[in-house]
């Protein structure tokens, strides 16, 4: 017997072409939690275009020699000014979470000054905001032309640059972005 993640913990929330919410045109979101309660997810797409992980990390006043000049993500439209590091498992604290095998969140400040001290995960997502469901909402809409789900990938996640993310696991899944129609059908 294995232990399956519920639900889409671990996956990857793929926009499809023509969904509505502009917010969401080609996003990709790691599933971070999702279970009968609801859902939440990281963008990992699309970065602030004025703001790099330097920038966030100087803001709390723990920027050293070694802080990367990273960008930070569009995490989401639910508390944007709310700060989330996906990162691998070579780093953890004490609110670290584990996203089922693919990599671990932190959403509290130790992380940022470890990185900005040069001695945080080797690999490192930092996002503002967050993407959420209600208990039930994610699964309405996955009735409905807008989402498509991956499995999620390490190499997709910290080895692709942001803006290939949702093409890249697209191509993973054996689908190519190219042929997906915005519009949706009915038999």
């Amino acid at each position: 017997m294995t232990d399956e993640p519920p639900f889409l913990t671990g996956r990857l929330l793929l926009a499809l072409p023509g969904m509505e919410d502009e917010r969401f045109r080609e996003a990709a979101i790691v599933m971070a939690t999702h279970d009968e309660e609801g859902a939440i997810g990281i963008g990992i797409g699309k970065t602030h275009p004025e703001i790099s992980v330097r920038d966030l990390v100087a803001q709390f006043g723990l920027e050293t020699d070694d802080t990367p000049d990273a960008p930070v993500h569009i995490g989401g439209p639910v508390e944007p000014g709310r700060g989330f590091v996906l990162h691998s498992d070579d780093w953890g604290g004490q609110d670290t979470i584990r996203i089922a095998d693919l990599c671990s969140l932190t959403g509290t400040t130790d992380v940022l000054r470890a990185i900005g001290e040069g001695r945080g995960p080797k690999q490192f997502i930092v996002a503002l905001g967050y993407a959420g469901w209600s208990g039930g909402q994610l699964e309405d809409e996955m009735t409905r032309h807008g989402w498509f789900v991956a499995d999620g990938e390490r190499d997709i996640l910290f080895k692709e640059k942001p803006a290939n993310r949702w093409a890249a696991a697209y191509r993973s899944a054996g689908v190519d972005p190219a042929l997906l129609s915005p519009d949706s059908g009915a038999a």
